[in-house]
């Protein structure tokens, strides 16, 4: 038995890196086959599930990252799990209320660091950073990878062979071991084993193998199924199971196989794929000395790139300080010339003191008595004098003090320095596709190469909200991976501009054109048709969904049209909405079907919901008859002033504005073409309904209402007609939507 078991250390030399933890970077320890089939040491998971718990609650501090020595946690992990955590989070609020959320609460804060068991089940996988979601069971629910610990118990073994492993039960000092129990999981010298498995007992047929600190069970148990082995294999999720797992577990529906048939198969094509590897040596090693030249030249490449990049940059620093002793020396000279004038101002100023300069020159003048000679002098002195007097009477320096016109302005030039990259020709410019970004209670934001080809690693999208009171514009900055980004961060009734440039590595692209999209005039406002109030499920049809409504005038028409002479026999088939708003400002958007023939929408109040639907407008009214001999207008203005509620008319890819004394006398200049998406504003505060084309957010018409009671989305269809709500934007909405 125990030659059996005793194997001769394998040469294992080069696998080091298979054998270290992603988590730790140390050799593994217990590890544990993620559902990704990535491994992972089951005190480093354990350890990252503290970790993550111990970043939310202390408000993802730094400190709180640092728990553990063991474990390393870069940025983005850490974002991946405030991301994870909030969505689970979320998930879990829904069935939190009240006291229970508060003794979770309280839970949560009185847990200790040391307890055996983390709560948090999500976190990311070291190694290929996949989404990992350990269910209810937790870390108990992972298989441990035997045969993976064994090779690192062989490895251990070769690079400390002169290690010996002591006895368990030999009293101080311990003896070496010879043999280690695979029952007892334990190590004894020849003298323990002796007491502990005494010939003739049940322990005496215990398997033993030579000294070794990696014991493994015989039989491998299922996770979910303690009492049970494993003796299927999963082909879908890959993974071993039991018969209780088939039967009415996790993988009733999931095809299996027999554990020998998924030993042997798979065994094959290990073996297999090795074969054919090691068939391929020589191209191997083609393709590492060619990695290798590429090595180097990357090397020498880059040192090249360095040269290339400092040496623009040099020409940058040149033209910078040429522009710069340009600009001193022009400061300098300006401020010579100033002082100049200043100082002479000065000096005739000071001539004008009594007994100095000029005033002195003066009063020296005065003293001459000879006529003849004090006129000749005192001609040109009283010139001077005069000129002296009108300079003190209007003041002014010679030369401003303040520097004004020599600000230099770089605001620009910062902004192209700031956008300083290495560009590529090679990388297309990214444009942002219009038709498929929408504004709603999200904004989505979609873009395409038009080359169709997705040359860049990651996107950089950029957006500020257009004010013309600000004079520097802000841009806020987003990376994405994809060719789609959902911004929540918006504000109402507002307009914003877009950009995006590609990036590959360290080169990017130029910016994208510039698209400005506003925001709608109020918060989104979620509703779904009603199917119970007044609904008329003979003439409409709402989808599983309730998120849209189609009018089908069915046999009953027909059958009614029997008796049709002249005029029409329908009627309007009304359909609201389940949720009323009491108050604020709300918006929603619908598409109406090209094909639709007559569409109402608007508002109604709940006071007058019944009177809507048992008061219908029959257009079977005598006024329709050619003989009736009512008049047509008359019925009009009486038929227009009992309305209950407040709709505008829709159809024929035409929208109307209602007659009002502010609307256009010309009835052609109040059709205008039907948007491909409508919204309804309704502001119970101010009393007053607006009616949108979504698409621009602008306002197409707006009136009065009374917003006395709660107020209703209200719909009409009449022939042939057909109304969609507007789909909220989520994360996935594009996601959900490239699918399709």
């Amino acid at each position: 038995m125990e030659s059996d078991r005793l194997e001769s250390p394998v040469a294992i030399k080069g696998i080091e890196r298979e054998l270290i933890c992603p988590a730790c970077k140390e050799l593994f320890t217990h590890p544990l086959i993620l559902p990704c089939q990535h491994n992972i040491c089951h005190k480093c998971v354990k350890e990252i599930l503290f970790a993550f718990e111990d970043s939310f609650a202390d408000g993802g501090s730094e400190s709180s990252n640092q728990s553990s020595p063991r474990i390393r946690i870069s940025a983005s992990s850490m974002d991946r799990i405030d991301r994870i955590n909030r969505s689970a989070s979320q998930r879990r609020s829904f069935g939190c209320r009240g006291r229970n959320a508060s003794l979770l609460v309280l839970a949560r804060d009185s847990r200790k660091r040391n307890s055996l068991t983390p709560r948090s089940t999500l976190f990311p996988c070291p190694s290929c950073q996949r989404d990992i979601d350990l269910g209810e069971r937790g870390i108990n629910g992972l298989f441990r990878n035997f045969t993976l610990e064994t090779i690192v118990e062989r490895y251990r073994q070769a690079a400390r062979a002169a290690i010996a492993i002591m006895c368990d039960f030999c009293k101080p000092p311990p003896q070496e071991s010879t043999k280690s129990c695979m029952d007892c999981s334990a190590s004894y010298c020849n003298e323990c084993f002796k007491i502990h498995h005494p010939w003739g007992t049940v322990k005496a047929q215990h398997e033993y193998v030579g000294p070794t600190t990696n014991f493994r069970p015989k039989i491998l148990m299922c996770p979910e199924h303690e009492m049970e082995r494993v003796n299927m294999y999963c082909e879908i999720c890959r993974r071993p199971v039991c018969h209780l797992c088939k039967l009415g577990g996790s993988h009733a529906n999931h095809r299996v196989t027999t554990m020998s048939t998924a030993y042997k198969t798979l065994k094959e094509k290990l073996s297999k794929d090795i074969e054919y590897l090691i068939s391929k040596e020589s191209q191997v090693k083609a393709h590492i000395t060619q990695l290798d030249l590429l090595l180097k030249e990357t090397e020498c490449n880059s040192e090249r790139a360095k040269q290339e990049a400092s040496q623009s940059f040099e020409k940058l620093y040149h033209v910078l300080e040429e522009k710069k002793s340009a600009a001193l020396r022009a400061i300098e000279t300006s401020k010579n010339i100033r002082l100049e004038k200043l100082q002479t101002q000065v000096e005739e100023y000071q001539g004008l003191l009594e007994n100095n300069g000029l005033v002195g020159y003066a009063q020296e003048v005065l003293k001459e008595t000879d006529p003849s000679c004090f006129v000749q002098t005192a001609k040109q002195l009283h010139v001077r004098i005069q000129k002296a007097t009108e300079s003190l009477r209007s003041f002014r320096p010679a030369a401003e003090s303040t520097f004004e016109d020599f600000v230099v302005d770089t605001a620009k030039q910062e902004d192209i320095l700031s956008d300083l990259s290495f560009h590529s020709s090679g990388l297309e410019i990214p444009e942002i596709n219009e038709e498929q970004s929408r504004m709603y209670n999200k904004a989505l934001i979609s873009w395409e190469c038009p080359g169709k080809t997705d040359s860049a690693d990651v996107y950089v999208l950029e957006y500020h909200k257009l004010n013309k009171e600000e004079e520097s514009v802000t841009w806020q900055k987003t990376e994405v991976c994809g060719k789609s980004k959902v911004l929540s961060d918006l504000d109402d009734d507002s307009s914003y501009a877009f950009r995006v440039r590609g990036y590959k590595g360290s080169i990017c692209s130029p910016w994208s054109r510039e698209v400005i999209m506003r925001t709608p005039p109020a918060p989104v406002f979620s509703f779904l048709f009603d199917d119970k109030c007044g609904y008329n499920n003979e003439h409409l049809q709402l989808n599983p969904r309730r998120t849209s409504v189609e009018s089908r005038a069915g046999f009953p028409l027909l059958l009614g049209s029997e008796r049709l002479q002249v005029g029409c026999y329908t009627t309007l088939d009304y359909i609201i909405g389940d949720t009323g708003i009491a108050k604020g400002k709300h918006f929603w958007a619908f598409n109406v079907e090209a094909y639709s023939y007559l569409v109402k929408v608007g508002v109604v109040p709940s006071n007058k919901i019944q009177k809507l639907f048992h008061n219908t407008h029959d257009v079977t009214s005598p006024r329709y008859e050619q003989d009736s001999g009512h008049d047509s207008g008359s019925e009009d203005a009486f038929f227009d002033s009992s309305q209950p509620c407040t709709l505008v008319t829709l159809g024929m890819k035409k929208f109307f504005i209602p007659a009002t004394s502010a609307a256009p006398k010309d009835p052609a200049s109040r059709i205008l073409p039907l948007p491909s998406c409508l919204g309804i504003c309704l502001d119970c505060d101010r009393g007053r309904v607006g009616f949108y084309d979504a698409g621009r957010m602008k306002c197409l018409y707006e009136c009065e209402v009374d917003c006395s009671g709660l107020m209703y989305p209200a719909f009409a269809l009449m022939g042939g007609a057909a109304v969609h709500l507007e789909e909220p934007v989520t994360a996935k909405y594009r996601e959900y939507h490239d699918d399709i």
